[in-house]
C-alpha cells in the first residue's frame, strides 16, 4: 500500500526523457523536431494529469512512457531497434520510493507494452527481474496478448540496422565488442523514461528500451538493472537513465546518484552532475539522467549534444527541450 499523506498544496511533478546523444539543429528537421516536441508534450502531460486528480506516481510514470512505447520516434515498443539477427528485444523497469519494490524484464519480445509487465513483475511476482521465455510465460499466465515481433518493426530503425552491419562488415571487431566500434550514437539513441512525485510524496522512475542496435547474444544495457538505469527512493531522489548502457551499469548511474544526495546531503544538480559530467566523461560514457527530488526539484543533467526531455510540476509550467543550449 502506499504511504498516504497528501495535502492538497503537496508538491507534484514528473520528468520525462526521449534519449540522449547527437541532437542538433543542424540534423533535425523542422518537422522532426515538432513530432518529438509533440509526443514529449502528450506524454508529459498523460502522466502529470494522474498526479493532478491525486493520482499515484507510480500510475503517472507508467502511463508516460506507455505512451512513448506506442510512438516509433523512440527506441522502445514500436520503433524499438533491430538486434543483430533482424528482431527486438525489449527491457524495462520500475521502482518505487517508499517501499524500494522493484521490477524489471530484459529480452522479451511478444509483449507490446514491457514496462507494465515490469510492473506485473513488481506486484504479482516474488522476482525482481524476468527474462525472455520466462518473462512471456509469466506474461501468459496473467493473461497478456501476445503480439508478433515485427510489432515493433520501423523503417528508420530498419535503415539504421543496415547502417550499423555495414559499419560491423567493415571492422574486424566481432562479438559485443561492437561498442567499441565507431559507432554512430543514434544506433542507441532513443531509450524511454519517466521519473515522478506525488501527492503522497512517493517517488517513482521508470525506463524502458529496446537497446542497441545490432546487439547480440542477448545483450542488455542498463535500462532493466535496478540502479544502473533505475532508481527511487524516498529519502534521497528518483532517477531514470538513457545512453550507453555498458558505462551506466559500470558505474551504477542511478543508484550513485541517490547516494550522494541521501548520505552525502548533495543536491540533485550536485550528484546529477558529478556523475554525468566528471565520473562518466572521465570513463568515456555517454549519456543522461532525468531526476526528481523529495521537494518535486527537477534536474535533467547530459554530457551528450542533446537529449529529447520534458518536465512539469506544481510550481513549473510543462517545459519541453531537445537541444544542448537551451539549458
Amino acid at each position: 500500500m502506499w504511504q498516504t499523506v497528501a495535502a492538497d498544496d503537496a508538491p507534484i511533478a514528473i520528468a520525462i526523457h526521449g534519449g540522449a546523444g547527437t541532437i542538433t539543429r543542424d540534423n533535425m528537421s523542422p518537422e522532426r523536431e515538432a513530432q518529438f516536441e509533440a509526443a514529449l508534450t502528450h506524454a508529459t502531460e498523460v502522466g502529470y494529469k494522474i498526479l493532478q486528480a491525486g493520482g499515484s506516481s507510480l500510475d503517472a510514470a507508467i502511463a508516460a512512457v506507455q505512451s512513448m512505447e506506442r510512438d516509433a520516434l523512440f527506441n522502445a515498443g514500436v520503433g524499438a531497434v533491430y538486434t543483430f539477427d533482424g528482431g527486438h528485444e525489449l527491457d524495462a523497469s520500475i521502482m518505487r520510493g517508499d517501499t524500494l519494490d522493484a521490477g524489471a524484464v530484459a529480452g522479451v519480445r511478444t509483449i507490446e507494452s514491457p514496462i507494465q509487465l515490469a510492473r506485473d513483475v513488481m506486484e504479482r511476482s516474488r522476482h525482481v527481474m524476468l527474462s525472455g521465455e520466462g518473462a512471456a510465460e509469466f506474461a501468459r499466465e496473467l493473461g497478456y496478448a501476445e503480439v508478433d515481433n515485427d510489432h515493433f518493426n520501423s523503417e528508420h530503425r530498419y535503415q539504421q540496422l543496415q547502417e550499423a552491419l555495414e559499419r560491423l562488415q567493415q571492422s574486424s571487431t566481432t562479438g559485443d565488442q561492437i561498442a567499441l566500434v565507431d559507432w554512430d550514437p543514434a544506433f542507441n539513441m532513443g531509450t524511454v523514461g519517466a521519473v515522478a512525485l506525488d501527492r503522497d510524496g512517493n517517488l517513482v522512475a521508470a525506463t524502458s528500451t529496446g537497446g542497441m542496435t545490432a546487439k547480440q547474444y542477448g545483450r542488455i544495457g542498463d535500462s532493466p538493472i535496478i540502479g544502473a538505469g533505475t532508481w527511487a527512493d524516498n529519502q534521497s531522489c528518483a532517477v531514470s537513465a538513457t545512453g550507453h548502457g555498458e558505462y551506466f551499469i559500470r558505474y551504477h548511474v542511478a543508484a550513485d546518484i541517490c547516494a550522494r544526495v541521501k548520505y552525502q546531503g548533495q543536491s540533485i544538480e550536485e550528484a546529477g552532475d558529478a556523475v554525468i559530467h566528471d565520473v562518466l566523461v572521465a570513463a568515456g560514457g555517454t549519456g543522461g539522467v532525468i531526476i526528481i527530488d523529495a521537494q518535486g526539484n527537477i534536474h535533467m543533467p547530459f554530457n551528450t549534444e542533446g537529449m529529447y526531455r520534458a518536465s512539469q510540476s506544481s510550481s513549473s509550467p510543462l517545459d519541453v527541450k531537445i537541444y544542448r543550449d537551451e539549458e
